[in-house]
Order: structure tokens, then sequence, then C-alpha cells
């Protein structure tokens, strides 16, 4: 069980990997409309490419709700609920480069092969429902980049590791690997597993403590379980058409459906990645690019929080929306000092969004300087951000370890601070 009363039971984290330029996104820069095309007083600022003049975002923005929040015109459907919103406009990591970004984000560590966020989870909180993994990973088309690494469960137990769902294929079959057998029914199948474990088991017991055969059992055992209940939760055609409408027919779309029916079923964390690659890593082209990309998934993500409320799930969802870092306000330019008006890394500054799960909504959090360089104001390490996770959760981030190799492990190491000015 948690430390203390959780506020959220169950995470969706929506990954736009590759980078979503927070400056065309949510958090709108007059001043770069006002440079540019102009050189800019640019800060100690490490890129991955080179860059130049100030680049004024071609997205407009506009202010939704109560709240005002301003979200450009990528994102109108998400601007529906910006009462709903919290915008952290002042996170940071520590390279603007993919891989270690992406360790960060999804393990606490840039280097080191760790636990996942949501093998963390899973191990503190359990499962509640024995039939499906406590946490999958969505990504169509095949692994995106570092592959299975972003859900590893790492030196913990492996039936806390992510399981991997090729999104990109519709039918059940084709989602899951081997996800029925077209030789045996389900009863002589359970005859042979328990014929299997029984062995595994007294293997066990000969040879003591082996986590790696221990984690082999509990997945054989989870692979049976899955054949009867994976292939209604993956199966969006049994929703009535009304409300695939209403998330719309992209690959993206039919991905959050998806994660809604999981987390109905008891899955504790879902992850949905955008694509393999980094396709929202638009070094040139970004307006046309950005706008594609938004367009797959602006109207999934609002009819996923609207779905949510309806059926009395929002409120201890948590909703987790972006990327591993930003992009640069200023234009990424070739050796030959030519631009494709497109931007290159960022992570001395940009934003996610979160809503649900005991987030206030309705708030922006911290800000980037005035032409969205870095985090100026309340700055957001993603140590801050995870250790704010696990305390939705209902987890003291300090107290969640595991120990192996002589030590005490925790997600967020040595770091992280709770960031309660965002909690309701």
């Amino acid at each position: 069980g948690p430390h203390f009363v959780p506020r959220s039971k169950r995470v969706i984290h929506i990954f736009m990997n590759g980078g979503l330029s927070h400056v065309d996104s949510f958090d709108p820069k007059p001043m770069l409309a006002r440079h540019d095309g102009k050189p800019l007083p640019t800060p100690n600022l490490v890129t991955e490419r080179l860059t130049g003049a100030a680049f004024a975002s071609p997205f407009k923005f506009t202010r939704y709700g109560q709240s005002g929040i301003p979200i450009s015109d990528m994102f109108p459907h998400l601007g529906q609920h910006a009462d709903d919103l919290c915008v952290v406009r002042s996170m940071k990591s520590e390279v603007p480069n993919h891989e270690p970004s992406l360790m960060l984000m999804n393990s606490g560590d840039n280097t080191l092969a760790r636990p996942s966020l949501g093998s963390w989870l899973t191990y503190g909180l359990g499962t509640e429902n024995r039939n499906l993994p406590g946490f999958i990973a969505m990504c169509p088309g095949g692994h995106p980049v570092k592959g299975p690494d972003n859900w590893r469960s790492a030196f913990l137990p492996g039936i806390y590791e992510g399981v991997y769902v090729d999104t990109a294929h519709t039918k059940v079959e084709q989602l899951i690997q081997n996800i029925s057998n077209p030789r045996l029914c389900l009863v002589d199948q359970r005859r042979q597993l328990n014929l299997l474990q029984s062995l595994n088991r007294r293997h066990l017991d000969q040879r003591g403590h082996d986590p790696q055969l221990e984690a082999r059992i509990q997945s054989f055992e989870q692979a049976y379980r899955m054949q009867m209940e994976a292939t209604d939760a993956f199966d969006v055609d049994r929703e009535p058409e009304s409300v695939r409408e209403r998330y719309g027919k992209t690959t993206q779309s039919r991905q959050l459906l998806m994660a809604r029916r999981l987390i109905e079923r008891g899955v504790r964390f879902v992850q949905v990645w955008h694509g393999k690659w980094q396709p929202w890593d638009n070094h040139d082209e970004i307006e046309k690019n950005h706008r594609k990309l938004a367009d797959e998934c602006s109207q999934g993500i609002g009819a996923l929080i609207a779905d949510l409320k309806e059926r009395g799930l929002f409120e201890d969802t948590l909703i987790v929306i972006g990327g591993e870092f930003g992009r640069t306000p200023t234009v990424e330019i070739t050796n030959a000092g030519k631009s494709k008006l497109g931007r290159d890394h960022n992570s001395a500054g940009f934003s996610m969004v979160l809503a649900g799960g005991g987030v206030k909504g309705g708030t922006i959090y911290g800000a980037t300087d005035e032409f969205g360089f870095q985090a100026a104001e309340n700055p957001v390490h993603v140590h801050d951000l995870h250790a704010t996770i696990l305390h939705l959760m209902g987890f003291d981030h300090e107290r969640l370890t595991y120990r192996y190799a002589s030590r005490d492990f925790r997600l967020t190491d040595v770091h992280g601070r709770v960031i309660r000015d965002i909690i309701s």
C-alpha cells in the first residue's frame, strides 16, 4: 500500500517523443515576434546544433476558460479543458540529446539503466487486475529511441516491467504476440502451465532465491491470464461508434481510447507514445510538422479528458503530457548558414501539462525567460516532477526504495522535491 492516502490511483503518460516546442504550444513569447529574424542575447545555452536569430512562433495563441490559460491553435481541443490543466512552464533537464533525456524522463537517470517510473509505481502499488499487466507501453510502428530501456524494470523484479504493444496494428492478435493458442483451449493450456509451474517451483525450492526464475514464473502466469482479458481491453471496436468518432480515427486517437479502456480495467500505468524514433523532433518545417502531429492527437486528448470525467475517473487519474525536452526559441541553421525554419533541442526550459489526479486545474506554474531559452521562475527539474507524481500516487519519494547491490535505490536518487503549489 501507499505511504498516505493517494490523490490518484493511476497514470496515463502521453509522451510526445522528440521534443514538443514549448514556445509554439503552451508558453507564448511576444518578445520573439518583436525580434523575429534578429540576433538575440543568447544565454549560456548548450544546444545540439547551430542556431541563429529569433524565430517567432507561426502558431496563434488563444486564452481559454475562466483561467485564461493561453494555448496555441495546435491544440484547440485542450483549450476546451483549460480550467482542468496545470501547465508547468519551467521544466528543465540536463543535456539536449534524445537518449539521455529519454532515460532521465522515464527512469530518473540519464546514463545508467534504472527502473522506469511505471515500474516503480507498479512495484509500490501492485495491480488491480491480475489478468492484465500493471504497466503497458504503447508505441505504433516499433520501439522508440532507447527501446525497452524506456519501460524497463532493471533490478526490480521482472513482473514490474512495462509490456510493449505495437498499436500500428488494429487486430488484437497482431497487437500482442501469441495472445491466443491456435492448438489448445484455455483449459488445456492451464493444465500444461500447472505442470510447467510445478517444475519451475521445484527448481526454485531446490536452488534458493533466483529473481530471474521467479520473474519467468510470474511472466508465464501473466501471459496465460492476459489471454482471458486482453482481447476485450484492446478491442476498441467494442466501443459505440459515437465514442470512436469522439476520439477520432488516427492511430493516436485509437491509442488514447485503448488507454481509457485499460485503466478502467485496473492497469496502473499506461504510456502512450506518438510513434517510434522522434516524430516531434522537427529540426525543419516546424509549422507544418508540428501541426500535423497535433492534428493526430489533439482531438483524442480532449476526448480522453471528457470521457474520464463522464465515467467518474478523472479525479483519480493523473494525465501527464509532454516530451523529453523543449525546443529553442531561435531558428536552427545549417553549417552553410541556411535555415529550414525548424528549432533545435532545448533542455534548459520547456513545458509539461498535467491534469486530473489531484492536480490544481487552471494554473500555470513557473516561467521561462522572456524569449523561452531557460527556466527562470520556479525551476522544476525532472526529479521534482517524479517526486510530485509519486506524491500524488501516495508515496514519499524518499521512502519508496529498493535495496540492490548493497545500497537503497529510489526513482529520484538523492534529488527531488514535491511541487506542492500544483496540488489541489
